[in-house]
């Protein structure tokens, strides 16, 4: 994956929905910032369906400034409406996800969990239950989570995206969701991107690229779009592994 500085950890996952190859480098729990945001659509979603409902028009104003502007106070107003951890971890594990747990109190950007989780997570959105079965979601809920995905704003587009071949125009051929978070007991930045790619080579694979630990912002950015650029190569040679590091 190339040279990361000492402090800095990064744990990646990727899946290549054609061919069924995968890839796993690095390994252990980090804090999800917003990445999160994505599981609490699926999970309001979920409860949504268990009432025989629509996601009201409430909830999807809420749904498109959490995903797309990742807006911090539409998310914190459906993790009240899910039932904050408690209602993130029953929706998760019936997800299939082994290793998120939700943050304390109003603190959703402080769950924790694993790339392989992130994994497992955009498999049920994109149709692709794996191992543990058919996705929960329905199809319109699902494409509601993608549509968001496709939809985040231009400057929040970073990460997973460097893998992606062009699409229409100039735009990468993605979906995704980013987070990023300043410690405040170190000062130090985790930094992640999730999402579906389109490879130049035409590979589809679903992403997830989990890393803490940088100095600033924009080193975070760039050690997780060269892991993205890394995985996606390996994948596109043909490649399938796991490593720890």
């Amino acid at each position: 994956m190339g040279a990361v500085p000492d402090r800095v950890r990064v744990s990646v996952a990727v899946l290549d929905r054609d061919s069924g190859a995968h890839a796993a480098y690095g390994e252990g729990e980090f804090v999800t910032a917003s990445v999160v945001k994505v599981d609490i659509l699926a999970a309001l979603l979920l409860r949504a369906r268990d009432a025989g409902r629509p996601p009201t028009a409430r909830e999807r104003a809420h749904a498109a400034a959490m995903i797309e502007r990742s807006d911090n106070d539409s998310a914190s107003a459906l993790w009240e409406a899910i039932g904050r951890a408690e209602g993130l971890d029953a929706a998760n594990a019936r997800f299939g996800l082994r290793a998120t747990r939700g943050g304390e109190g109003p603190l959703w950007g402080l769950t924790r969990t694993t790339a392989a989780d992130r994994l497992r997570l955009l498999r049920q959105v994109y149709g692709e239950g794996g191992p543990c079965g058919a996705p929960l979601l329905d199809a319109d809920s699902r494409a509601y989570v993608r549509e968001l995905m496709g939809n985040v704003v231009a400057d929040q587009r970073w990460g997973v995206s460097a893998a992606a071949g062009l699409g229409r125009g100039s735009a990468p051929a993605c979906a995704l969701k980013n987070g990023w978070l300043p410690r405040s007991a170190t000062g130090l930045w985790v930094v992640h991107s999730v999402g579906r790619i389109t490879t130049a080579e035409g590979h589809r694979c679903l992403m997830a690229v989990l890393s803490d630990g940088h100095a600033t912002l924009a080193e975070g950015i760039a050690v997780v779009e060269a892991a993205a650029r890394a995985a996606a190569g390996l994948l596109a040679g043909g490649g399938e592994g796991t490593g720890a590091g």
